[in-house]
């Protein structure tokens, strides 16, 4: 997936998942545009991961092996918690 086709990667944070969706939407509704290309990358790379895994990265239940993904999954909490709650 292309880091510039924006429409394609909001339908990947899009994951059924209420606390997944809760998480991941916001981040990249309002971070994404803010993040360098490299990050974008690891973002999209991110995205290609089991939604348990993710699940379990984002509620703090276990890390990513690879170091990109999890420095990733801490930047998600930490612009997430600094944002503060969003409705959906």
């Amino acid at each position: 997936m292309e880091i510039d086709n924006k429409a394609r990667i909001h339908w990947a944070c899009r994951r059924g998942m209420r606390e997944l969706d809760i998480s991941i939407m916001p981040f990249f509704e309002y971070e994404y545009d803010t993040l360098s290309d490299d990050d974008k990358r690891v973002f999209v790379r991110l995205l290609t991961s089991d939604d348990p895994d993710l699940f379990n990265w984002l509620m703090n239940h276990g890390e990513p092996q690879d170091s990109e993904l999890k420095r990733m999954v801490q930047l998600i909490q930490m612009r997430n918690k600094a944002r503060g709650p969003v409705a959906m």
